[in-house]
């Protein structure tokens, strides 16, 4: 069973839940391959009954069926939700949006009464969710702590990224159970979880195992190789090692070079436009 939950996690927790009351709403980023994995029950004592806006982050690495499907879904929850590629220049406005959206019976009091009030967003989310490039692309400045890696952001930041909104940027925090084996894979492959702390052989199995179910053909076509149902998974790991040339001294399959490179083609979309989960 996958467990990792490093001792600043807890601390950040609490920490998290006594900034809220300074929140007035929270920006809950999801990575879009698997959105449901990445919902954190431990954030409940966080939010409370303040307004949420989940971000589909990652969108363009997920089918737009997918999208709708989960976008839909969270609204119906009675929530704010937009789906979108943090990395692309832009997008600050489509959250700003949002933000004034949840907010804008108070704003509007306060434009009534003529008063300038700051509104503040708290960024929540697991780890390498794409918090911090969020919080980037709404400042317009390189100001966040960045990195294509699970808990890179440590220390709580405010950005004032509108004239009367400002947003604090916060550590990635998992699970501190994983009582859902399914969900801790799937953080596993999205790279939520340190590569460091994983065996990454039972990680691109599970890879394997969850791209056969979506579509069989999936890798057969990126790899060129050939297999059907009752293919073990590990014979289609090292028929992928041989034709990309995962080979050791000996001519033994190298397990741990062949699994990363099926894991990183996933995770930078060159297996296609894939979500692990399905509602």
């Amino acid at each position: 069973m996958i467990n990792w939950f490093p001792g600043h996690m807890n601390k950040t927790l609490k920490q998290m839940q006594a900034d809220s009351r300074l929140c007035d709403c929270f920006l809950y980023v999801l990575d879009a391959r698997c959105p449901l994995s990445c919902i954190n029950p431990e954030f409940v004592r966080v939010v409370g009954e303040k307004p949420i806006i989940f971000i589909l982050n990652k969108s363009d690495l997920v089918e737009k069926a997918s999208i709708e499907q989960f976008k839909s879904y969270l609204i119906s929850l009675g929530h704010s939700c937009v789906a979108l590629n943090a990395t692309i220049s832009g997008n600050a406005k489509v959250i700003i949006s949002a933000i004034k959206n949840v907010l804008r019976d108070r704003i509007a009091k306060n434009q009534e009464r003529n008063v300038n009030f700051i509104f503040r967003a708290m960024v929540l989310g697991i780890p390498n969710s794409g918090k911090s490039t969020i919080v980037n692309n709404l400042c317009g400045k390189g100001r966040a702590v960045t990195g294509n890696r699970a808990g890179v952001t440590r220390n709580k930041q405010w950005v004032k990224v509108d004239p009367f909104i400002e947003v604090m940027d916060t550590p990635g925090v998992l699970l501190p159970n994983f009582d859902d084996e399914d969900k801790a894979y799937n953080l596993a492959i999205t790279g939520a979880v340190k590569d460091e702390v994983l065996y990454m052989p039972d990680i691109a199995l599970r890879l394997i195992s969850k791209l056969n179910t979506i579509n069989m053909h999936i890798l057969s076509s990126k790899y060129n190789v050939d297999y059907d149902e009752s293919t073990p998974y590990i014979d289609i790991l090292n028929a992928i090692a041989k034709k990309r040339g995962c080979i050791i001294k000996g001519g033994e399959i190298d397990l741990e070079r062949v699994s990363k490179l099926l894991i990183m083609d996933f995770r930078n979309g060159k297996l296609g436009k894939i979500c692990l989960e399905r509602l």
